[in-house]
């Protein structure tokens, strides 16, 4: 029998960066100005796409949760960022973090910035 720690544990994915994930991520990135990869239910998700719902800018959503390839899209995010956790938000083609750091650049008044 395994520990707990063990069963908690998520499979590793790899996705190779030129799969057809990895082109959707790329593809996604570029032809939107705001894109933001999430989980429906995660609160982190919803923090940052409440940041922009104030700045009434529409961001381009990712739910994850809703896509039988959504394990290999947040491998290619990890892959492309460092980190597998979502949110993963970008603006004009940057990463520019996860829930807290985009509530952090808008509390901070840099968000707003991106879209004058």
């Amino acid at each position: 029998m395994g520990s707990v720690i063990s069963s908690l544990q998520r499979p590793n994915f790899f996705v190779a960066m030129d799969s057809p994930q990895g082109n959707f991520v790329r593809d996604m990135i570029q032809t939107n100005k705001v894109v933001i990869f999430s989980k429906s239910y995660c609160p982190y998700c919803s923090m940052a796409k409440e940041q922009f719902r104030k700045l009434e800018v529409k961001a381009f959503v990712v739910e994850l949760d809703h896509r039988d390839d959504g394990n290999e899209i947040q491998a290619v995010l990890g892959e492309m960022t460092g980190a597998r956790t979502v949110p993963r938000c970008f603006i004009d083609g940057k990463f520019v973090g996860g829930g807290t750091d985009v509530k952090r650049l808008y509390e901070q008044g840099i968000l707003h910035k991106y879209f004058q």
